[in-house]
């Protein structure tokens, strides 16, 4: 469930965040280990040529599950293939955690360096 909202120079994509209904609500372990096992690319597309930065979606998929739609190598009753895709918001959580795991190192280091240097 979710909405979509537009005004005369906007659209939103809401998805459905309220507390209320969630449950079994736990804090993200290990964020940085998975963005630093991502492989971001670079790569054009075969249709138009044009360029785009993101992922392939069977390596991040190993990362990542819930922000991948669909199966490596897939194809329909026909043969034909159907593409996975990528939901790239369900990656801003998990980048969040990592950059708040790196703030907290972060600080942790420039204590310890203040530490030092008032010696």
């Amino acid at each position: 469930v979710g909405t979509v909202s537009v005004t005369g120079s906007a659209t939103a994509y809401n998805t459905s965040s309220d507390y209320r209904l969630k449950e079994h609500i736990t804090s993200i372990q290990g964020a940085s280990d998975i963005v630093k096992a991502m492989q971001p690319v670079t790569y054009t597309f075969k249709s138009d040529g044009s360029w785009h930065d993101g992922f392939l979606a069977h390596e991040l998929q190993e990362l990542h599950p819930r922000a991948v739609i669909g199966s490596k190598d897939e194809v329909d009753e026909e043969g034909n293939p159907v593409y996975q895709g990528v939901d790239y918001s369900k990656l801003t959580p998990i980048l969040t955690a990592a950059l708040q795991e790196a703030l907290t190192k972060i600080d942790e280091l420039t204590a310890r360096i203040e530490a030092l240097e008032a010696v």
